[in-house]
């Protein structure tokens, strides 16, 4: 890939500063040029390199335009699910990404979908993160298509970038914990995706040990649990993995966490960091 880029580019060192730029590929609005050489955007057009082992199969948009559901072809015809979602309101715009960490899940919930299919495999790093170039570029199609229509108060360039990511689609993310970690730290790479902290958020229906390792590792990530109970016999009948790990457990980690923050490469506590409890209302 570099060999092709040095070929197609006057410029060799340039690559060092834009070595995400084939995925990504923004337009800088100011000056209105790509981070890439038209050269080798040219070649790159021509198919004989291939940047995405993954497309878009399927993307289905609400009838409010507020969120897009992807399903995204994996390079073995495996089928994994994202959201799009777009925030508008009178305050401003943002766009934010639910990504999907597992081709099916090992967890057993008797209210998601997922779990019927068992698990099927890990998502790799880079699978992960082309689920943000895929959306990136449904945001980015959307934009150039906005740039000659008013929007009365609201911001079109906040909009074509997706500024949080959840890891809460298909999969338990700290079963896949490294691949899940190596995506979390490029999309805060300021070299990379460039994400603020706090603004990625790792979902999970409590596998304590890891949660534990995740606070050590990345205080930085937000975390979410999947409580979806309000007790520990309640939740057993419908979370297989609580019969393992308790709600004190749980409770006792996700804590740990909202408190952590990392400093002089330790741990300490700084400040209390929000936490997302989710729950499933059935009738």
């Amino acid at each position: 890939f570099v060999k092709e880029y040095n070929v197609h580019s006057s410029n060799e060192d340039h690559y060092q500063r834009v070595s995400n730029g084939p995925l990504k590929n923004k337009v800088s609005k100011r000056k209105k040029k790509l981070q890439l050489p038209h050269a080798f955007l040219e070649f790159l057009a021509t198919g004989e390199f291939c940047t995405l082992s993954s497309t878009v199969h399927e993307a289905r948009t609400s009838s409010d335009g507020a969120t897009t559901k992807l399903a995204v072809k994996l390079h073995d015809g495996e089928l994994v699910e994202s959201v799009l979602m777009r925030h508008i309101n009178k305050g401003g715009c943002r766009a934010t990404l639910c990504v999907s960490s597992q081709v099916g899940c090992a967890m057993g919930c008797s209210f998601c979908a997922t779990a019927t299919m068992g698990i099927k495999g890990n998502l790799n790093a880079g699978e992960i993160l082309e689920q943000m170039v895929l959306a990136g570029r449904i945001l980015a199609a959307e934009d150039e298509a906005r740039e000659n229509e008013e929007l009365s108060n609201l911001s079109p360039k906040k909009l074509s970038l997706i500024r949080n990511v959840v890891f809460m689609g298909m999969g338990e993310p700290l079963n896949n914990y490294n691949n899940v970690v190596g995506a979390c730290k490029a999309l805060l790479d300021r070299k990379r995706w460039n994400l603020a902290q706090g603004h990625v958020t790792v979902s999970t229906v409590g596998v304590v040990p890891k949660m534990r390792q995740l606070t050590a590792e990345m205080p930085e990530i937000s975390m979410a649990l999947s409580l979806h109970a309000p007790n520990q016999e309640m939740r057993t009948q419908i979370v297989p993995s609580a019969a393992v790990y308790k709600i004190e457990e749980l409770i006792d980690a996700l804590d740990g966490h909202m408190v952590a923050n990392s400093a002089d490469g330790g741990l300490t506590v700084i400040r209390r960091r929000r936490a997302m409890i989710e729950y499933v209302m059935r009738a």
